[in-house]
């Protein structure tokens, strides 16, 4: 799993990827780019054409789209064409594509479920949790607009959930189905390892919006496996280049986002509880 398996990818009498998403910021939709980029697989990503982008998000999630005949209506982005087939939810695309391009276990295999739930409570810690911090009352309102509590959730972020998500991680790591090697499972990397460092870069972007508290948890040594496996993933071939490339969206006002001010009471007040 390590390297994706060449059977399992696209060929040319295969259906195309096709990844629609919002423009101009990485967002979730960067999980579903990272597993195409790492496994070397040809994909349409719609965001690199703005306005193409927006017509296409727009009309998939108009009130007044019922869906088609093989597949209802979607809710929001990030989603994926594969020929006839249309999904959305970023757990249940990565799901959908992980076997495919030889990511994971096939679905036959229990530890496919246990690297879902890995997934799942990775994405809930540092893509919705860290979402909620700048926007903890209601996503339709401005930052400015909730600003008091986004600094009251910032805090309980910095003390009391990225301690604890980053412990689950090292867990994971110190599990005997981890194996030999960084990776979260087995002795090769799995699409779970890409997720985790789409924190989002699900460490990287946290990194962006908690730089502070993300270095002195890094310092603590708690988490050394944690970071680790982010620095691993950062220098593999395929995604080193893609980092480097005009493909690669940066950070800007999605779910990272880095305002100052929310950890500007840790060295006054907060303390990281480890």
């Amino acid at each position: 799993m390590g390297e994706p398996d060449v059977k399992r990818l696209k060929t040319d009498d295969e259906p195309e990827y096709e990844l629609i998403y919002w423009p101009g910021l990485p967002g979730r939709g960067e999980f579903v780019r990272l597993l195409f980029e790492e496994a070397g697989v040809p994909y349409t990503d719609h965001a690199q054409v703005p306005d193409q982008a927006v017509a296409q998000v727009l009309a998939l999630t108009d009130a007044k789209n019922t869906g088609d005949a093989s597949n209802p209506p979607i809710f929001a982005v990030p989603a994926l064409r594969h020929g006839a087939v249309l999904l959305n939810q970023t757990p249940n695309i990565l799901l959908y594509l992980a076997p495919k391009l030889g990511l994971s276990p096939p679905p036959t295999e229990t530890a496919f479920y246990h690297l879902h739930q890995a997934s799942l409570t990775i994405l809930d810690g540092f893509c919705n949790e860290v979402h909620e911090t700048h926007h903890p009352i209601a996503v339709s309102l401005f930052y400015e607009d909730q600003k008091a509590e986004a600094k009251r959730r910032s805090k309980a972020f910095i003390e009391e959930r990225a301690p604890k998500y980053l412990a689950y991680v090292q867990r994971l790591l110190d599990a005997k189905t981890s194996g030999e090697g960084p990776w979260i499972h087995g002795n090769s990397l799995t699409y779970v390892d890409l997720v985790l460092f789409q924190e989002t870069k699900c460490i990287d972007g946290t990194l962006f919006a908690f730089p502070k508290t993300m270095a002195q948890l890094k310092s603590s040594g708690k988490y050394d496996g944690v970071f680790a496996l982010y620095d691993a993933v950062k220098e593999r071939p395929k995604i080193k280049a893609y980092l480097a490339s005009e493909r690669h969206q940066k950070y800007a006002d999605g779910i990272w986002r880095h305002y100052p001010e929310l950890e500007a009471t840790m060295e006054a007040e907060v303390t990281v509880k480890e």
